[in-house]
């Protein structure tokens, strides 16, 4: 499996944000994380991509445990948060290059040409990044998240301000680096879910409340939101 989670606890003082969370991915997944605000998504991720630790409980990332080989930990993984922290009077190239020296990608200039093209930023990659739209810094987050060919892909509502034709973009671009790689994001937008994910899992109040294959869900012609909201009211 390229992410594993057995009974993780995490407390924020006296207040729990995650109650024995257990599940597993493997490659070729893209799994939706959904909850409300302050359910203990971006607190999981945040374990998973060793910023924070668990008080309880094993994560394995490639068999690779997260306390003890978060350096290894990290180098599997391309992550983009939330709050997508950019050096906005950078030029993208020089960004990116900056990026890559830090995984020490080999061929670096190469690489980065074909990120680029991967993340459809061709049209504005002679541009400082704080000249850019958001939906173009988004771009610029996921190609830092992917440059050095990570195994795991953690995304944190990476469609937040997208124009609709930049989330069909963006959408493909997930589905098919998804084809190799194990993909967890987190979305408020469920119409997006049905379209990129395979499986969902809901959190609410730290506790995993539904781990469901999308398919058996349209099976059942559950409609997601409708599910999300009686989960988690």
């Amino acid at each position: 499996m390229s992410i594993t989670i057995e009974k993780v606890n995490k407390f924020y003082g006296k207040q729990q944000a995650l109650a024995d969370i257990s599940f597993s991915l493997k490659k070729g997944e893209i799994v939706a994380f959904l909850g409300p605000n302050g359910a203990g998504k971006s607190t999981l991720m945040k374990i998973i991509t060793c910023y924070f630790q668990q008080d309880s409980g094993k994560v394995k990332v490639c068999d690779l445990d997260t306390q003890e080989k978060d350096i290894l930990v990290k180098a599997k993984i391309g992550y983009l948060p939330e709050h997508n922290p950019l050096y906005t009077d950078m030029y993208i190239k020089e960004y990116l290059s900056f990026v890559g020296s830090i995984y020490k990608i080999e061929n670096l200039k190469n690489r980065i040409v074909e990120i680029i093209q991967q993340t459809g930023l061709t049209t504005e990659q002679s541009r400082k990044i704080k000249e850019l739209s958001k939906g173009f810094k988004q771009r610029v987050g996921l190609a830092a998240a992917l440059i050095h060919n990570p195994e795991v892909l953690i995304l944190d509502e990476p469609t937040t301000g997208l124009d609709p034709n930049q989330l069909v973009e963006i959408r493909n671009l997930i589905k098919e680096v998804g084809k190799e790689k194990t993909v967890l994001l987190s979305t408020h937008i469920m119409q997006e879910v049905d379209k990129m994910c395979n499986r969902v899992i809901i959190i609410n109040k730290g506790k995993i409340v539904e781990d469901q294959l999308i398919s058996n869900l349209q099976k059942g012609n559950i409609n997601l939101e409708e599910h999300f909201r009686k989960l988690t009211t």
